[in-house]
């Protein structure tokens, strides 16, 4: 069935299917926790400090999940997992850059506010309780995903943390539309890019310096779908999610869905902040061959993410031996429009049907 789309609820559809066998070399694909460990200790993801019985234990709340790291934490289901409509928290993947703020660890605002400040014709203030009052709330089932989801099955190997599928979930969020607070600050012609600012720490605690800092075009910002959220299925914000409050940018890489905000800068260019430069979160213009080296000049930053799917039933490495048909159930999604139609191969993508 079709995954829900970062689009408003009317939008979704569910396909489901019916095959002979079910594609079984996704068991490759995901593999054993073990040879993500090492895999790991090699690309250099998480200081070898970290040991195995770290990795095994997982975090509280989120023993299903497979722990790629906890400093930072990141974590992510099998397939299986991902079975609902709606993404549980104890399943919904995890992707940090940084430390958790000690505020999120503690659940407690204090002193927390956002500022909405740059190109507006008047820099605003708001703790929680005045997004609340100011702005009509808005509730959505929206898709977030990690830009490097499915990097494990990248063939040569790449750095970065070694997504198997599961690097994907679909919350509900209720909180405002950031259009509404940015239109309420007055946005200046001159804009043209937003960037934000969140609490989490760098791996050393640095001060002044941002884990990762990045941001979208000023008309994704104005989108209707591209909401500041303090809940996440019903509840606050979990600490791992972005307490108190959080970004969210449907339909474009995880990374622009900032957690743990506390600033959001309008831009008269490109934001500029950390992972927003270099190659961090940058592909190529045109197709390119596999381990090809390509010029700084014909890469861009990521925006709209593609077409993607998962089977999340049966479970990965099962198959059909008597010749019986299998219902397979699964989700697909897309980072814009309506998913029209599931293609299925089981014979590692000769033919699809």
């Amino acid at each position: 069935m079709n995954r829900p789309n970062p689009l408003p609820d009317h939008s979704r559809s569910f396909r489901p299917s019916d095959r002979r066998r079910f594609l079984g070399s996704l068991a490759t694909a995901l593999g054993a926790p073990l040879v993500f460990q090492d895999l790991l200790l090699k690309t250099g993801i998480f200081p070898s400090a970290l040991s195995q019985e770290a990795l095994l234990k997982g975090w509280p709340g989120k023993e299903e999940l497979r722990m790629l790291s906890d400093k930072p934490l990141n974590a992510e289901a099998t397939a299986k997992l991902l079975d609902d409509e709606i993404t549980p928290y104890s399943r919904h993947f995890v992707r940090n850059n940084g430390l958790i703020p000690d505020r999120a660890r503690q659940g407690t605002l204090g002193d927390w506010s956002l500022t909405i400040d740059g190109e507006v014709n008047e820099s605003l203030k708001f703790d929680l309780d005045a997004l609340k009052d100011t702005f009509s709330p808005h509730e959505a089932a929206l898709v977030i995903e990690c830009g490097g989801n499915g990097r494990a099955g990248y063939y040569p190997k790449v750095g970065g943390n070694p997504w198997t599928l599961g690097a994907v979930g679909c919350a509900r969020y209720r909180g405002v539309r950031l259009k509404d607070v940015l239109r309420h600050a007055g946005v200046k012609s001159s804009a043209v890019y937003i960037g934000y600012y969140g609490e989490d720490l760098t791996l050393n605690r640095e001060s002044g310096k941002f884990p990762i800092s990045r941001g979208v075009p000023i008309e994704k910002a104005l989108d209707e779908n591209t909401m500041l959220a303090w809940e996440m299925n019903g509840k606050p914000l979990p600490a791992e999610h972005g307490f108190p409050l959080r970004l969210i940018c449907p339909g474009w890489p995880g990374s622009t869905s900032g957690k743990w905000l506390k600033r959001i800068q309008v831009r008269d260019q490109i934001h500029d902040g950390t992972k927003m430069t270099g190659t961090s979160y940058r592909v190529p213009k045109h197709p390119v061959a596999p381990g090809a080296k390509v010029p700084t000049e014909d890469m861009q930053i990521i925006q709209t993410m593609p077409v993607k799917s998962i089977i999340t039933y049966p479970e990965t490495g099962n198959s059909s031996q008597d010749g019986r048909n299998v219902r397979l159930r699964g989700h697909a999604w897309s980072g814009k429009g309506r998913v029209a139609r599931v293609d299925l191969s089981y014979d590692f993508g000769a033919t699809w049907t």
